[in-house]
């Protein structure tokens, strides 16, 4: 096995000598990842916070229909305004995010005791409008609720009667649980970075040295093909999982600098969390080394190699899409699916939950197997001179 150690070296080596190339697939993820979160964060918080505490400016069409109800909205700091002469055609080109319109019937149906019909004409596709719009019905609900107490104090009616089920929240949740809400990126980024980070090594130690013609004379050495194999491997994994324990340090120290606590949310990853994820990303790194190699491997120039590089990173990709696209309960039949099973306990380890040993073992297991079948395949192609010798 001294043949695996010392390619092992020598390709660490040759890496560190190219700080270019190690800053970019080692030091630039831990660096950038917390910087974006941390500006998007407060960018994210400063918008809907000033969207919440903005004057509310509205324009209603017929306001001659319900002058008290107009009077209440301008209690509230509503500021009514002028309608456009076309209010759909004005929420649509976005001019204005939400109007309320009072059709002619309202006095009628007011008069009458039934439920009179006020519109919100908003677009609630647009996220700019969710908050406006949202504040508008609220407003009128509250209207509504106060004029039907009063009706019931005329007839000589508990308002109480209106309400004969109350509804009492028992949160459960912890400031952690509460916490992966906003964190939900993380395991996204972290299961890129194990293939990111040692992406360019993988790539410059196989379809690199063909095309610079180095790797013929070190298989020409009297070492068993599949330890350099190996070798080059264990090099990828190692930057990978480098790159992958910096970032998630990294985040570490940079959750903290955000201001939560306004939110009641605990964005503190324990030494505890941090050691349980590295625990269980650590096979999507050997994984992504032996399928970075495999497909490196088969191409014939830096070029193809890149090429098959932009489809891997769509693996990665597809479980945390999956995860914000459709939230799921962990089940022990999805930890034995590779990468899936790592985003359910990365989930699982940040919110502070106790994770089994049956789901962490049969995660890593089957995640393990995989990436030696992976291992397997690259070894035998090293094996093949039309692989290793491409024109």
């Amino acid at each position: 096995m001294s043949g695996l150690g010392t390619v092992y070296r020598k390709e660490v080596r040759e890496n560190l000598r190219d700080r270019r190339s190690l800053f970019n697939s080692v030091l630039l993820g831990p660096i950038l990842f917390p910087i974006l979160f941390i500006g998007l964060a407060y960018f994210a918080g400063s918008k809907q916070q000033e969207r919440a505490e903005e004057a509310l400016k509205v324009p209603v069409v017929g306001t001659e229909h319900a002058p008290n109800l107009v009077s209440f909205l301008e209690q509230q700091g509503v500021i009514v305004e002028t309608p456009p002469a076309d209010p759909e055609a004005s929420v649509k080109s976005q001019d204005v995010q939400v109007i309320i319109r009072i059709p002619a019937e309202f006095p009628e149906q007011w008069k009458a005791g039934k439920p009179a019909v006020v519109e919100v004409i908003a677009d609630p596709s647009r996220r700019e409008s969710e908050i406006p719009m949202l504040r508008v019905k609220g407003l009128l609900h509250a209207y509504g609720a106060r004029i039907g107490q009063l009706r019931l104090q005329l007839r000589g009616v508990s308002p109480k009667i209106q309400s004969p089920v109350m509804v009492k929240d028992v949160d459960l949740s912890t400031p952690q649980s509460r916490g992966m809400l906003v964190m939900i990126m993380l395991p996204y980024v972290l299961m890129i970075t194990a293939f990111t980070g040692g992406m360019h090594l993988a790539v410059d130690s196989t379809a690199g040295e063909k095309e610079r013609n180095s790797l013929e004379p070190l298989l020409i050495n009297p070492v068993p093909r599949w330890q350099i194999m190996l070798g080059k491997m264990s090099a990828t994994a190692s930057y990978a999982f480098a790159s992958l324990a910096l970032t998630l340090l990294a985040f570490r120290f940079a959750f903290p600098l955000l201001p939560t606590g306004a939110l009641g949310v605990d964005l503190n990853l324990s030494a505890k969390a941090v050691g349980g994820i590295l625990l269980a990303v650590a096979p999507v790194v050997i994984l992504a080394a032996a399928l970075l190699t495999t497909l490196a491997s088969l191409a014939k120039s830096l070029r193809e190699a890149q090429s098959y590089m932009g489809l891997v990173f769509m693996i990665p990709m597809i479980p945390s899409l999956i995860f914000m696209v459709n939230p799921m309960k962990p089940e022990t039949w999805m930890m034995a699916i590779p990468m899936f099973s790592q985003n359910l306990l990365i989930g699982e380890f940040v919110r502070g939950e106790s994770v089994s040993l049956l789901w962490l073992g049969l995660s890593m297991g089957s995640t393990l197997l995989i990436g030696l079948l992976f291992a397997a395949v690259a070894a035998t192609l090293f094996n093949r001179p039309r692989i290793v010798f491409s024109s």
